[in-house]
């Protein structure tokens, strides 16, 4: 096996990029000047990368890989080199042919989408920009790469989110995600610089080996910057109270939300995913991670039972699903949070780019039988049928509970999922209920069987890339555990309940807040506001930013 044979997977994942990073920086000036061919060479770069990550993947399998090198410089005050390199792992590898095959069906659809826009041109400039940013995020293994990366990828997607500039809710929008983006980055520079200065390493791979071999209590500057590194993943990743922005980017042009919740907004976990050796060791951030990670699953949940609008309701589950792999995250299931970000980008990016016929089905006739109606605690046997199922499952595949106890909160987590697949039949009187029944028990079936399937096979894949941390190692994680059982409990037996619920003068209180975000996002939106990073082309610039302030 010669030299050139090992760095192919290497080369491949490097120039994945280059042809929408040249599009967006040559042909981007002046760009709606020729918008048929900025477009058209923005869809071709976006499928050079797709077939590019496809070889690299192919080449993974068949061929020794080892990272390379192609330029390397030094930086003064001991901060190590800044390289341009690649990360070949299994999951930089599955991550670049994830956001290649996204990035390909959102340039492909915005080709139609924006055509006969005045600003088309621009748009596909900004488009290509992000994208080849994003890539070149994923595929770089030295972390000031990355940090650079991190910081480009903000940017440009901040001139798509603001590409509709009459439209003062979404420079709102875009000014809190500025807000929160920037204090991400300022937390990310200072963690690389305490992980540089400790252990004098700039490559992720190098990191690893460091935290490997270090012997001792581990220092307080590598505690700090694992604190740091789970702050600015929250930050990302649209954590409540932090969330309001992803609900409202709405405005900008739906291929930029199908990129957004399909895509960028995983930077976050996969920063996360990435300096996993060092949160593996810094138990008090992930512990932060599941409390935020709960949290925003119970509030946005809840908040999206009361939003009208498809799209936003769908940002809030966007929210929503971040909080869960950051949970995932925390309680060390690694593999788990990759298969999450599979299986929620794709679905994420049909649900957006689809939100229109949703708004058709919803205006088709329907009956709903009045026999469906909740009464009484029936949601009970739907329960202990998902329980039940789970267990017998999860037994079936050679999980074991006890060897790894985070397995049990998600098991408690999927129990409560499969319940609500047969609440519907558990409530319905009609003859052929028994056979529904069944209908939905082998759905289920199928539905568990993919899981912990295809969590064994991503166990495997990923293998020595990833730690494996114990959850839980103290007592305080096993009350986290505990509080996030209990968190979708508490989401299950309210959606279960929400009908009767309905008739309480408290739940329409409720209803109020949950509507208006319970009121944090009016705060935020004021700090913005003094800060001045909310730009309108309106010179009154009084928009309605949310429900409540429209009240007011």
């Amino acid at each position: 096996m010669t030299l050139n044979e090992d760095i192919i997977t290497s080369a491949l994942m490097l120039i994945a990029p280059w042809p929408l990073l040249g599009v967006g920086t040559l042909l981007g000036i002046r760009a709606n000047n020729h918008k048929s061919l900025i477009k058209k060479a923005s869809l071709a770069s976006a499928i050079f990368a797709l077939v590019t990550s496809l070889l690299a993947a192919l080449s993974y399998t068949m061929t020794n890989h080892a990272p390379a090198t192609f330029l390397s410089i030094g930086l003064p005050g001991n901060m190590g080199n800044f390289s341009i390199d690649t990360s070949v792992t299994p999951l930089t590898i599955i991550m670049l042919v994830l956001v290649a095959f996204v990035g390909t069906i959102v340039s492909r659809y915005s080709f139609r989408y924006m055509d006969g826009d005045r600003n088309e041109g621009v748009f596909h400039r900004w488009l290509s920009l992000t994208l080849g940013s994003f890539f070149t995020l994923i595929a770089v293994g030295n972390i000031w790469a990355f940090l650079v990366s991190w910081v480009a990828t903000s940017l440009f997607l901040h001139n798509l989110l603001t590409f509709y500039k009459e439209r003062p809710i979404a420079l709102m929008a875009a000014g809190k995600k500025y807000l929160f983006s920037r204090i991400s980055d300022l937390t990310l520079l200072i963690a690389f610089i305490l992980i540089v200065q400790t252990i004098h390493a700039t490559e992720f791979s190098a990191i690893k080996i460091a935290l490997l071999n270090l012997q001792g209590p581990l220092p307080g500057s590598l505690i700090a910057a694992g604190y740091l590194i789970v702050a600015s993943a929250i930050f990302k990743s649209a954590q409540f109270p932090f969330h309001g922005w992803l609900i409202q980017v709405m405005e900008a042009p739906t291929p930029v939300s199908a990129l957004l919740h399909a895509g960028i907004i995983y930077t976050g976990a996969f920063l996360l995913l990435r300096m996993s050796p060092l949160l593996s060791v810094v138990s008090g951030g992930r512990d932060l991670l599941i409390v935020f990670g709960a949290l925003t699953i119970l509030t946005t949940s809840l908040m999206m039972l009361t939003e009208t609008n498809i799209k936003e309701s769908l940002a809030y589950s966007t929210s929503a699903q971040m909080g869960f792999m950051l949970m995932e995250c925390g309680m060390g299931l690694y593999s788990l949070a990759v298969i999450h970000i599979l299986g929620h980008s794709v679905y994420k990016a049909h649900a957006f780019l689809s939100s229109g016929s949703v708004v058709d089905h919803f205006r088709t006739p329907s009956l709903k039988p009045e026999d469906t109606r909740p009464s009484g605690l029936e949601f009970i046997p739907g329960l202990l049928f998902g329980i039940t199922m789970t267990l017998v499952i999860a037994k079936a595949f050679g999980m074991s509970f006890r060897e790894q106890p985070a397995l049990l909160t998600i098991g408690t987590i999927l129990s409560v999922a499969v319940s609500q697949l047969m609440l519907p039949a558990m409530r319905s009187k009609h003859p052929g209920k028994g056979i529904l029944i069944l209908w939905i028990a082998g759905i289920s079936t199928l539905v568990l069987s993919g899981y912990f399937g295809l969590h064994q096979i991503f166990s495997q894949m990923l293998g020595k890339s990833l730690p494996s941390p114990r959850f839980p190692e103290d007592t305080l994680e096993v009350v986290l555990g505990f509080m996030v059982s209990a968190t979708f409990l508490l989401i299950y037996i309210l959606q279960a309940r929400l009908a009767s619920l309905g008739a309480s003068p408290f739940w329409n209180a409720m209803y109020v807040h949950l509507y208006n975000g319970l009121y944090v996002d009016i705060v935020i939106n004021r700090l913005v506001r003094r800060l001045g990073f909310e730009k309108s082309s309106n010179a009154a610039d009084a928009p309605a930013l949310n429900h409540t302030e429209e009240i007011l």
